[in-house]
């Protein structure tokens, strides 16, 4: 197989808008510790949250209350939330790339919205 198509296709990510505009994004958001930390922290509890809820358990009465706690600090910070934004419309794009390139390889990944 050949990879260069994979390589011009992962020039082709850096040089796109969405990439741009999250690495900008990211890169002044972080700058902030106590903004970098709360991101990692509202990341974590998102994570443990989603998994409760695929795995149809009980979400913690805590965690939900720490995450709305963190989510509400995090977007009421305009520059913040359109770090997030931005995230979520590169992994949107990815996303959209990666279910291109698993149909054309006839893939069933398992995966909602993903493959065959």
């Amino acid at each position: 197989m050949e990879y260069s198509s994979a390589h011009r296709l992962a020039a082709d990510i850096k040089a796109s808008e969405e990439y741009q505009t999250y690495h900008r994004l990211k890169d002044e958001v972080m700058a902030d510790e106590t903004v970098a930390a709360l991101i990692k922290e509202y990341k974590k509890l998102q994570m443990t949250l989603q998994m409760a809820a695929i795995s149809g358990q009980q979400t913690d009465s805590e965690d939900m209350q720490r995450f709305s706690g963190i989510s509400s600090l995090l977007f009421s910070k305009p520059e913040v939330s359109q770090y997030l934004l931005a995230e979520i419309q590169l992994q949107q794009a990815l996303a959209d790339i990666f279910k291109i390139i698993t149909e054309a390889a006839d893939i069933d990944m398992g995966l909602p919205g993903l493959g065959g």
